[in-house]
């Protein structure tokens, strides 16, 4: 089921926000920057392999605060292997009735636009969002911001970095069934603006955009220290 929302009304976010006391998010023509927030769900691991996706969610943010969601099923003509049905709780029954991945993906690539992307675990996301729009012969030039990545540099102490460790962690709110993809994707949008928050209060920094945190994750942990007092003192 779609689950399409209208974008000129803000929505209460039901995780932290750190907006006018945080962070803003500006980007490089010094606009409040919008990130979306996306994760999917899939019928197995590799889109190389012939996996396709099941439902996928995005979640709109703007200096902390969310303004739009987008959720749908899809059916993209594979079936879903039996564990897979055990872990998301996605059967193959509700993809018989879901809509076509080829209209779920184009309503998805115009609702993302040219915002860039944040996910946890990112590039398992990336890999399924261009093999689903290459499908339909479109391209796929958003930057992906990883909150996985990013989290081992700033929480080093973290026993491990899966999102539900994290947000466990953190005491962040979980909503709705894990593995499911816009609980997910609501819980990755409360790690992104605590990774934001948390990074800017130990550094000093009034500005933190998507393409900071590009440069944090890429950075090795030994590093990431020296790059983010280098850019407060610089």
């Amino acid at each position: 089921m779609r689950m399409p929302y209208c974008c000129h009304s803000l929505v209460a976010l039901t995780t932290p926000t750190f907006g006018k006391s945080g962070p803003m998010l500006i980007d490089k023509r010094g606009h409040v920057q919008t990130v979306a927030v996306l994760d999917f769900e899939t019928t197995g691991l590799s889109p190389s392999r012939g996996d396709r996706a099941t439902e996928i969610a995005v979640i709109l943010m703007r200096d902390g605060n969310v303004v739009d969601r987008y959720q749908s099923l899809m059916n993209a003509g594979r079936r879903i292997p039996a564990e897979v049905v055990r872990l998301t709780g996605i059967t193959n029954e509700m993809i018989a009735s879901a809509p076509a991945a080829s209209t779920v993906m184009r309503e998805a690539a115009k609702f993302v636009g040219n915002h860039p992307v944040v996910a946890h675990n990112a590039g398992f996301d990336r890999r399924f969002w261009q093999a689903e729009l290459a499908h339909l012969g479109m391209s796929a030039p958003q930057s992906f911001a990883c909150t996985m990545l990013v989290a081992r540099r700033v929480y080093p102490q973290a026993q491990n970095h899966k999102l539900a460790t994290l947000a466990k962690m953190l005491h962040l709110p979980m909503a709705g069934r894990a593995h499911r993809a816009m609980a997910d994707a609501e819980v990755t949008s409360g790690l992104w603006s605590r990774l934001r928050h948390d990074i800017a209060e130990t550094y000093g920094l009034g500005q933190i955009d998507h393409d900071l945190m590009t440069r944090v994750q890429a950075t090795s942990r030994a590093n990431v220290a020296t790059l983010l007092r280098s850019l407060c003192t610089g």
